[in-house]
């Protein structure tokens, strides 16, 4: 076995040709390209425009969800209202917030979409008198 050269000798005689070297780059641009949309995390452009487009959705609907809630607490009668929310049937719930306006942003024609829902799901968990926001300074 005195005949047999170590890796690192046939390493450094190592010759490829144009050809092999050329399948060698591919083959590994291809693998990467491959791990990376796989395992790694990449998307395409389209994909990551119609992420960042639901991920602004639902951050205006959770918004607009909040100012129902806090608005909601803060309204006229407010104790009645929720009784009455909750007494509903659950089909109802919402159409009766979008109908009074607690999910219409200011200036809006109609109601932000998704709003209303999570809207009901808070308010059915809550109990008047909700705590009132923190005020800011400035």
């Amino acid at each position: 076995m005195a005949g047999k050269p170590s890796i690192s000798q046939r390493w450094n005689d190592l010759q490829p040709t144009k050809t092999q070297l050329f399948w060698s780059c591919a083959a590994c641009v291809g693998a990467a390209v491959i791990g990376g949309f796989t395992w790694g995390g990449w998307v395409t452009g389209g994909t990551a425009k119609d992420m960042a487009s639901t991920a602004a959705i639902g951050a205006r609907a959770e918004l607009a969800a909040a100012i129902c809630v806090q608005e909601f607490a803060n309204g006229p009668d407010a104790k009645a209202k929720l009784a009455s929310l909750k007494d509903a049937a659950s089909y109802l719930r919402t159409d009766m917030l979008e109908k009074d306006g607690w999910v219409t942003m200011i200036g809006a024609d109609k109601p932000v979409a998704g709003a209303a829902a999570l809207c009901v799901r808070q308010l059915m968990d809550a109990t008047l008198p909700l705590p009132k926001a923190a005020k800011t300074s400035g």
